[in-house]
C-alpha cells in the first residue's frame, strides 16, 4: 500500500480548492469583458461598460485629457457614475438595452447555464473527496476526479461562449462598441479550468491502484491456499 497516498490526495485537494475559489469568483463577478465605444471630438464624457454572466454595468467616465487621436473610451478605472443592472432575460423587470441590442440573448443564457453546471460538478466532487477521507472509502476519489474534470471542461466552454459573444458584439454593425478587453473575472475562469482539469486528472491517477513494480509482488500479495 502506498503510504504517501493520503498526503498526495490532500495536496491535490488543496490546489483544487484554489481552483474552486477562482471558479466561484468568476461566476459571481461582472468583470469578464470591458467594452469601449467610439468617442466623438470635443466630448467630455464617454460611457464604457463591463459585464459578467448575470449583469451589465455601465460607467459614464468624465474624461479630462483626451488626445487628438484618441478613439476609445477608458480605462474603466477612471472615476464616473456607475450603474449595474441584471440582464433582461434573467429578471424581466430590469433593463439592459445596450447588451440586449448588441449581442444574442442565447449566448448569455448558454454561458451562464454551463457555468452553473461547472459549479454543480465542483460541489459534488468536493463532497465525494470529503467522504473519501473516512476509512475504506477511497473508491470515492475516482468519481470525484471525474466531477472536477467535468467542472473544468464546463467552465472553459462557458469562457469560449462568452468570447464568441463579445466577438459578435464588436463585429455587429448595430453596436456602438469598437474596442474590448477581457478582465480579471475572465482570467479567474481560465485559471480555474487549468487547476480543476489538471488536478482532476492527477486525483484520478492517485486513486488508481499501484501497479506491481516486480513480477513477484503479485505472487507475494496473493492469499495462501488452504
Amino acid at each position: 500500500m502506498d503510504e504517501s497516498k493520503p498526503l498526495k490526495v490532500r495536496l491535490t485537494f488543496s490546489v483544487i480548492l484554489v481552483g474552486i475559489s477562482l471558479l466561484f469568483a468568476a461566476v459571481v463577478t461582472d468583470h469578464w469583458a470591458v467594452l469601449s465605444p467610439s468617442v466623438e471630438k470635443n466630448t467630455t464624457t464617454c460611457e464604457a461598460a463591463h459585464f459578467g454572466l448575470w449583469r451589465l454595468c455601465t460607467k459614464r467616465i468624465f474624461m479630462q485629457e483626451q488626445g487628438p487621436k484618441e478613439k476609445s473610451c477608458g480605462p474603466i478605472s477612471l472615476p464616473g457614475d456607475h450603474n449595474c443592472s441584471y440582464f433582461k432575460h434573467f429578471t424581466p423587470g430590469e433593463t439592459s438595452e445596450i447588451f440586449e441590442v448588441t449581442t444574442q440573448k442565447e449566448y448569455s443564457i448558454s454561458a451562464a447555464a454551463i457555468a452553473i453546471f461547472s459549479v454543480g460538478f465542483a460541489i459534488i466532487g468536493t463532497i465525494c473527496v470529503l467522504l473519501s477521507f473516512r476509512k475504506k472509502r477511497d473508491y470515492l476519489l475516482k468519481p470525484a476526479s471525474m466531477f472536477y474534470t467535468f467542472a473544468g471542461l464546463c467552465i472553459i466552454i462557458s469562457v469560449e461562449v462568452m468570447r464568441q459573444s463579445v466577438k459578435r458584439m464588436i463585429d455587429s454593425k448595430e453596436t456602438a462598441w469598437i474596442k474590448y478587453s477581457y478582465s480579471w473575472s475572465f482570467a479567474c475562469a481560465c485559471a480555474s479550468f487549468v487547476l480543476l482539469f489538471v488536478c482532476g486528472i492527477a486525483l484520478l491517477l492517485i486513486a488508481l491502484p499501484r501497479f506491481p513494480q516486480n513480477p513477484w509482488e503479485t505472487c507475494m500479495d496473493a492469499e495462501p491456499e488452504h
